[in-house]
Parts: structure tokens; C-alpha cells; sequence
């Protein structure tokens, strides 16, 4: 009988440590995300030159920016396809 006792107490400390540690870690996920710039804040990517079309080198480095703001969750999917879309007009 006491092995069962020992055994359930165990039992006990082991699911009170894993719900402490599940806890800690989601309000970690919680607190990185509240870090995050909001993405109305995002800075808007390079706009083309005023003298008319874009090279296609801006264009491609316009994208790769756009690209890399999507990736570190500056803009949301959304976001990223509209002002992708503005830059390959006319492409």
C-alpha cells in the first residue's frame, strides 16, 4: 500500500510540475508576441523611383524586402500579397 501512496504522490508532483512548466512557457509565446511590432505599424516597403517605371533591379530588391518583413512577421500574409502586387504591376 505504501508504494502506491509513494507512486501516486510522485504522479502528483510530476503533473503539478509539467502543468508549472506549460504554463511558464505560454505566457513566454505570449510575451514574445506582444513584442512584435502590430502590423499597422509596419514600415511600408521602398517605393518606386518618382521618375516612372522601376529597373527591374529596385523591383527585385523592393520584393526581397517585402519578402523579409513577411518572414520576420513585421507584415501579415494579407499585407505582403498587396504590396507585392502593387510592385509587379507592369511587369
Amino acid at each position: 500500500m505504501k508504494a502506491a501512496m509513494v507512486g501516486g504522490a510522485g504522479y502528483a508532483v510530476g503533473k503539478r510540475r509539467a502543468a508549472s512548466a506549460e504554463q511558464a512557457q505560454n505566457e513566454q509565446i505570449a510575451g514574445q508576441q506582444q513584442t512584435q511590432p502590430a502590423p499597422d505599424q509596419a514600415p511600408p516597403p521602398a517605393a518606386p523611383p518618382a521618375g516612372g517605371q522601376s529597373s527591374e533591379t529596385d523591383r527585385i530588391e523592393a520584393l526581397t524586402k517585402l519578402k523579409s518583413l513577411l518572414d520576420s512577421g513585421v507584415l501579415t500574409q494579407a499585407q505582403y500579397e498587396s504590396e507585392r502586387q502593387k510592385l509587379t504591376q507592369g511587369m
